[in-house]
Formats: C-alpha cells, structure tokens, sequence
C-alpha cells in the first residue's frame, strides 16, 4: 500500500517518510529532530512543503503518533515561513490550550503575534466553528501580543456564510490559509525597515473598517478580500493572485485523486470477505462501510472545488 503523498513534491515525500521513520522515538526527541530536519532544508526545497502541510496524508493514521508529530511539523514549518518573512519566530513547545506560534517583528516595528497552524484532511470535510478556534487565539494572544493569525489550508476554509468570518473580524483575528504563506515565499516577500507586513497580520480590522460591514455580511467568505488584500500588499494584481491560487488548486486535485485511491486499495485488500468466519467478516464489512465514508467525503470534496 502506498502512501497519498503530495503529488511528486519530493521534500514533502521526505518530510513524511522521516516522520514515520521517528516511530518508537520519545515524543520530543522526535520533534527535535523534525525541527533539526525542517530548518535544514534550502529555502526552494522548503516552499514546497509549505504548499502541501495543509492536507494530512490518509496514510498517517487518525490520533496516532504519526498525527501528531504531523501537527507538531506543521508548527515548526510556519514557524519557519515567519523567519523567511523576515520575523522572530519559534514554535511554543505545549499544545492544547495555548498558540503554536509566536512571532515577532525584528524591522523597528515594535509589534508581536501568536499564530495557530491547522491542517486537515481531504476525507473529513464537515468541519464547524470550533475546529478554527477563533475565540480561543484571540484570547491567546493575551495583552503582550498585538495580533493573531489562523493558518489553514485554502480551501478548507467554508466558501458561504460562516460565523468563523464574522467573529474573525469582530475579534481582529487574521485568517491567512498555507497558500497565502506559500505565494508570499514564492514572490521573496519579507519583512525589512522600508517595509513592514504588519498591516496583513491587522487586515480583518481594516477590512471590517473599511467596508462597514453589518454583522449579517460579515458572516460572509474573507478569502476573495484577503486574496485582493495581499496582492495589492505584494505588488501583485487580483488576476495573477487568482492563477497562483488556481494552481494551488490544481496540486490539491491531485491529492485528492491520490487519497482516493489509497483508500481503494485499502478497501481491495479486505475485500475478501468470504474467506473469513462469520465474527471476522461482520468486523471487516464494518470497517469498509467507515472507509467507503473516507472515500467518498474526498471524492465530494474534490467536485466542491472543480465547480
């Protein structure tokens, strides 16, 4: 059985294989050393995995070590992308209740943020308010931070009326997606003393000022204002901001293709049923009605996005 990797971007394969290779490490000697292997990549061979971090591969299974040594990558990769942005930044060592990222402006900027890394799988697409944990960042970043910013994959993010959007503006929490991070990386944007990234991390305050929003619109979708908000930001137009996000896209139909066929080959292998006993069989039809549900929440996440 293969593993649903990120579509041929060799450093991910790695990254994922090295996490698996860690199996039977303590949990924080492992994360040592992910953090020695992230911070030793070339920053070309880094990107490509900021691209991919958002989507759990189906192979790392759901509440093992794998998983969350996964999560712990994905703090100390955005930890990196905020180095590569030209900020302090280290990956907070606890998880649970408190951010995964601290970062702060070294430029004269005289400003810090708490920021929260989520990635999510391709087969779990019913997510809720409390899988963004709004309140809980904002209130994270305590009277010692200036601003909050929530990574997560692009088009995980709901695409109508959420109260994620509404509450995000209401308590000025940033919502940033992998690609945003992966396209700023692309176009070498960085933080200096003629030029400060500040106002993206306060954008969902300007945006909720500037186009007086009432509370019903504010429920609404901030990707397209963030998209055109970072654009302008970069010196980039809307139009080649949307082709980077279209080809960002492109990467995660691949993924999905890949997820689908793992599980179909996971399905195949247990799909003899008839040479085991009545108990075994019960078990194993059980288990393929829970893997046809994986295969099948991909399958429709896929369509949703090629509408």
């Amino acid at each position: 059985m293969f593993c649903d990797y990120g579509g041929g971007v060799i450093m991910f394969e790695k990254l994922i294989d090295y996490i698996f290779s860690l199996h039977g490490v303590k949990f924080q000697d492992a994360t040592q050393k992910i953090f020695e292997y992230v911070n030793g990549m070339a920053d070309d061979e880094f990107i490509g995995i900021v691209r991919e971090i958002g989507i759990i591969p189906e192979c790392i299974e759901y509440s093992s070590t794998e998983e969350k040594l996964y999560s712990k990558s994905s703090d100390i990769v955005l930890a990196r992308c905020f180095k590569m942005l030209g900020l302090n930044s280290k990956a907070l060592g606890e998880r649970g209740n408190s951010a995964d990222v601290l970062a702060e402006s070294i430029s004269g900027y005289n400003y810090s943020l708490v920021a929260d890394a989520k990635c999510f799988r391709l087969s779990r697409t019913a997510k809720n308010q409390k899988d963004f944990k709004i309140s809980n960042l904002s209130d994270w970043r305590g009277s010692e931070n200036e601003y909050a910013v929530l990574v997560a994959p692009y088009f995980q993010y709901p695409k109508k009326e959420s109260q994620i959007y509404s509450k995000a503006l209401m308590d000025n929490v940033c919502l940033l997606s992998w690609e945003h991070i992966y396209i700023m990386l692309k176009y070498n944007v960085k933080e200096d003393t003629s030029f400060t990234l500040e106002s993206i991390w306060d954008a969902s305050k300007m945006i909720y000022r500037n186009d007086s929003k009432s509370l019903g619109d504010a429920k609404n979708s901030l990707m397209p204002k963030m998209d055109a908000y970072i654009a302008k930001k970069i010196g980039i137009d809307t139009n080649e901001m949307n082709i980077e996000i279209n080809k960002c896209k492109e990467e995660i139909l691949k993924r999905g293709k890949l997820g689908t066929q793992y599980w179909n080959d996971y399905i195949d292998k247990i799909n003899q049923i008839n040479q085991y006993d009545r108990e075994t069989a019960i078990i194993e039809l059980i288990k393929i009605g829970k893997l046809n549900e994986k295969r099948n929440a991909i399958e429709k996440y896929v369509k949703s996005l090629i509408k």
